[in-house]
């Protein structure tokens, strides 16, 4: 039997790698984003050149009605959705304090409520149902504190392990993905300054999305692409306080 996922966030980035994979394994498609024109042309793409269903669904995130039309899929009984992505995201180019309040509501909504919305759809479906499986793109960012991006990071990331327990007698896994810098648009829409970041931090979208689906296979609760992001993680749970708060007091 055919499966179907559906990803937020999906005509750019990690997004469009995963309908891209998906689809190439040959899942069945909801996509989710803001623009349609955007949604039209890649769901076109993957029918042709994989022979899958895509639907599209026109949604900003930010938004309840935008997150309602996305949940309504999700508790579909008659087109289950039996894994979903939670990818869709953004970040601010200022640090909390000095950016516009208005803006940090919304990107609360976008990393944080939409999420939440659309797991608790998804869980509630899939547990009547014998089970599923829930991506939730995090942030290697989510182990250090590097202001609300990372805040925001890190509760999904605790959301998503504490869920992955607690569900695990219905048959749902639920995996935190988190990657480092990522060769996306997702830096330059936030109008961010990274040209200081060396050349070996950054990943390719493709690897990141192939990591997280073969740790999602194996059961892992927390998926950190590459060997660079694990080292980097671990340490910064366990280095001293001193020295993690002169980090996170860096620019970005």
């Amino acid at each position: 039997m055919t499966r179907r996922a559906l990803v937020t966030g999906a005509t750019a980035g990690i997004g469009n790698a995963f309908a891209q994979e998906l689809a190439k394994r040959g899942f069945h498609l909801v996509i989710v984003a803001r623009t349609t024109a955007q949604l039209e042309a890649l769901a076109a793409e993957l029918r042709s050149k994989h022979r899958v269903e895509v639907d599209v669904v026109t949604a900003d995130l930010s938004t309840l009605a935008g997150v309602q039309a996305a949940a309504n899929v999700l508790t579909d009984t008659t087109r289950p959705v039996d894994l979903l992505v939670n990818n869709a995201g953004s970040s601010l180019a200022g640090w909390f304090g000095t950016t516009d309040i208005a803006d940090e509501d919304r990107q609360l909504d976008l990393l944080v409520r939409a999420p939440m919305h659309l797991m608790d759809a998804a869980i509630k479906s899939m547990a009547g149902r014998g089970g599923g499986q829930i991506i939730n793109v995090s942030s290697v960012a989510a182990f250090t504190p590097r202001g609300i991006y990372s805040a925001h990071k890190a509760w999904l990331l605790n959301l998503s392990q504490w869920a992955d327990i607690h569900y695990d007698d219905v048959n749902i896994s639920v995996q935190a993905l988190c990657p480092g810098f990522v060769r996306t648009e997702f830096h330059q829409r936030g109008e961010m300054d990274i040209s200081g970041v060396p050349r070996w931090m950054w990943l390719k979208a493709d690897y990141v999305v192939k990591t997280s689906l073969r740790d999602l296979e194996r059961d892992k609760t927390v998926s950190i692409p590459s060997l660079r992001y694990k080292v980097l993680a671990g340490l910064a749970q366990y280095l001293p306080k001193s020295l993690v708060t002169r980090v996170a007091k860096r620019g970005r």
